[in-house]
């Protein structure tokens, strides 16, 4: 048995909400006349695909040449979208990304807080599942149970963070980064000893679960709340993609920390060498969280501006 066909659930609701959508589901009216930039798209697309695919594939095949031939025309190609993308703007055309979303105040520094964020996640998610997995030996079934306290806190304070008085909300990105921080060197803490750790690594996935939660949306919301709603879709076009793009970067780095360190270690069990592995890879996640930390602060100071120049002109 194997876990891929799981996937196949997706194939008949496909099928089902092509026909059931464009009967159910009113049509918008046309607002808009941008035309699609196709230069823009097959660059940005090339782009990515060059630079994601070794990320995803290079630790399995031992990071051939090729991998980094691939990274290096990915990194030139999205050098190249910034100048085609200015070139269609000047004629008057729609560019794919319009630059002048990033001079939004606090577009930059959600950015940089998201980029912190999602590369810890990306990694913790992937390098916890190979401690449970190839370290202590467990079934897909008791791996993804163990993910519970941290994915019940993050639902929770994820969904309820508007709850909270409004006044608190600007510091709820550095605050749930900092709670981040913490619970990544909890875990290094608990493995450290080589051991399985249970009570302060459940402690630490509660509270990393609720540092997620605290956060994620959070950051989300403030990044766009100076966005123009003219360039509405290009924020969230740059968010989403540095949401998924960290995501898999996060995966490669720490992924190839984690399985080096597991393979370096000396001579015991596997699952001691997983755990010593993991509480390795646990500081450098704590240390990018941090990072997170100050990055969600300028963010936070750009948020508590525009709330007291509101508060001022309305006055």
């Amino acid at each position: 048995a194997t876990w891929r066909p799981a996937f196949l659930v997706n194939v008949p609701i496909g099928p089902l909400l092509i026909i059931l959508v464009p009967r159910l589901v009113p049509a918008d009216e046309p607002r808009a006349t941008r035309r699609l930039d196709f230069a823009g798209l097959a660059v940005a697309t090339s782009a990515v695909f060059l630079f994601v695919l070794p990320l995803v594939l290079g630790r399995e095949l031992g990071w051939p040449v090729w991998c980094f031939l691939c990274m290096a025309l990915g990194l030139l190609l999205a050098a190249a979208f910034v100048p085609l993308e200015r070139q269609v703007a000047a004629r008057g055309g729609d560019p794919l990304l319009n630059f002048a979303v990033l001079r939004a105040p606090g577009i930059g520094s959600g950015i940089s807080t998201l980029t912190c964020m999602q590369i810890a996640y990306g990694g913790f998610l992937f390098v916890f599942t190979l401690h449970l997995e190839a370290g202590l030996g467990d079934g897909a079934l008791r791996a993804g149970l163990t993910y519970i306290p941290m994915s019940a806190t993050f639902g929770l304070l994820g969904f309820y963070w508007r709850k909270l008085p409004a006044r608190l909300h600007h510091v709820l990105g550095p605050v749930g980064l900092a709670l981040c921080t913490v619970g990544y060197l909890g875990i290094a803490v608990a493995m450290r000893s080589g051991g399985q750790g249970a009570p302060l690594m459940w402690a630490a996935l509660v509270v990393t679960g609720a540092g997620f939660g605290l956060s994620a949306a959070p950051v989300l919301t403030q990044a766009l709340l100076r966005v123009p709603l003219a360039r509405a879709a290009d924020a969230s076009g740059v968010l989403t993609t540095t949401v998924q793009l960290n995501q898999v970067i996060g995966v490669a780095l720490f992924g190839t920390l984690f399985l080096s360190v597991a393979d370096g270690a000396a001579a015991g069990t596997r699952a001691q060498a997983s755990a010593a592995a993991l509480s390795t890879t646990g500081v450098w996640l704590a240390l990018l969280a941090l990072l997170g930390v100050a990055a969600g602060i300028a963010l936070s100071r750009t948020v508590h501006n525009a709330h007291s120049q509101g508060e001022k002109g309305s006055s």
